[in-house]
């Protein structure tokens, strides 16, 4: 009913409540709790709670929402990554998750490349934006290495931390695209 996706490496499907465990994982993990922030969820159930109220909703309502990233290799269930109406953000932005063990192996770029393809393709979505910790080096990198511009910084809604704004169009990733598909590896 709703789409999936693929890449050379990984699934990714909608997160359901079947992958409460991994939300569990993934919003407890050091680095998620540094830069996106502290949600709440102390149990797996919190974390079923957490799909049920604020994943599958926008799902329904958009065709759209958080994905879990499922290594093709092991089908282990390795991140998340996903396209938000993000309360205090014009327009749909683009977030992403690894967990601790499986980062710095390109899934996060992999999944998310795929994802803003699925955007401007897809969904008909003409811009996505992507929001950052200014600590958050690595997902900056991960941001700039999509093609994504910084365009300036913001606050969240009930958050004073000052955060990073990128954004991308769907002419400027069509160029990256095609400049992707034509390099030879």
């Amino acid at each position: 009913m709703y789409l999936r996706f693929e890449t050379e490496r990984l699934y990714i499907n909608p997160t359901v409540t079947s992958d409460s465990d991994l939300i569990y994982q993934m919003m407890n993990s050091p680095k998620f709790k540094q830069f996106v922030g502290n949600r709440n969820i102390q149990t797996i159930e919190d974390a079923t709670n957490y799909i049920k109220d604020r994943m599958l909703p926008q799902l329904r309502e958009f065709g759209y929402s958080n994905y879990s990233i499922i290594r093709k290799s092991d089908k282990l269930k390795i991140g998340v990554c996903g396209l938000y109406n993000r309360e205090g953000i014009e327009g749909i932005d683009i977030g992403f998750g690894i967990l601790p063990d499986f980062e710095g192996n390109g899934y996060a770029f992999e999944a998310a490349q795929r994802l803003i393809r699925a955007a401007f393709e897809d969904f008909k979505i003409n811009t996505i934006k992507a929001i950052t910790s200014k600590g958050n080096f690595a997902s900056q990198k991960i941001l700039e290495k999509l093609e994504m511009t910084q365009i300036g910084t913001m606050h969240i809604p009930n958050d004073n931390k000052e955060v990073y704004l990128y954004e991308i169009g769907k002419r400027d990733f069509k160029e990256f695209k095609t400049a992707i598909d034509n390099e030879t590896f």
